[in-house]
């Protein structure tokens, strides 16, 4: 014991330097920081919704809310009701257990209300596509303002697609079935 407490203290603390700030990042957060306000003169209050996915995109959200990028600083918070949601932020193709569920929670949050849809499943039905256990991609069920495609897709672009939500203009009506 005696030997291993003499190396620690001859060796000392070795870490890693702190990386170099993300110049790409902070342009993207200022951009959206400004949209926020821009849009709602408050904070965006985002509604996560997993409709039936892996968890591969729920990992990146969450790595979304890491200390490197924060979305809490930039005025995003997520909320557990629709009720309070500006924004829907939907994963997996849907799944026919949770269609009406999906409907239910779109139909509950208030206006001007945001649909982004994550990953390849959320875009396009992914390797699910449309069966008899699954309605596929998110826009078959409700209106869908920006589609962010990936397999995960990175917490960069999920935040860049927040953004692109933000600037585009509003859609048509919900589809019909």
């Amino acid at each position: 014991m005696y030997q291993l407490l003499k190396q620690i203290a001859k060796t000392g603390i070795v870490t890693e330097a702190a990386p170099a700030p993300d110049e790409a990042l902070r342009q993207i957060a200022q951009r959206l920081h400004d949209a926020i306000l821009a849009h709602f003169g408050r904070s965006l209050a985002v509604r996560h919704i997993d409709a039936g996915s892996c968890n591969g995109c729920e990992l990146e959200i969450h790595a979304c809310n890491s200390p490197h990028y924060n979305l809490e600083r930039l005025g995003i918070r997520f909320v557990a009701s629709p009720r309070h949601a500006d924004l829907l932020l939907v994963t997996g193709p849907v799944s026919r257990n949770m269609e009406l569920a999906l409907r239910r929670t779109y139909e509950a949050t208030p206006e001007p209300k945001l649909v982004v849809a994550i990953g390849d499943c959320g875009c396009t039905g992914g390797i699910f596509g449309e069966s008899y256990a699954s309605c596929g991609r998110v826009a078959n069920v409700i209106p869908v303002d920006v589609a962010v495609p990936g397999c995960p897709p990175e917490p960069i672009a999920i935040i860049q697609g927040i953004l692109t939500a933000l600037t585009t203009s509003r859609r048509s009506s919900p589809p019909s079935r």
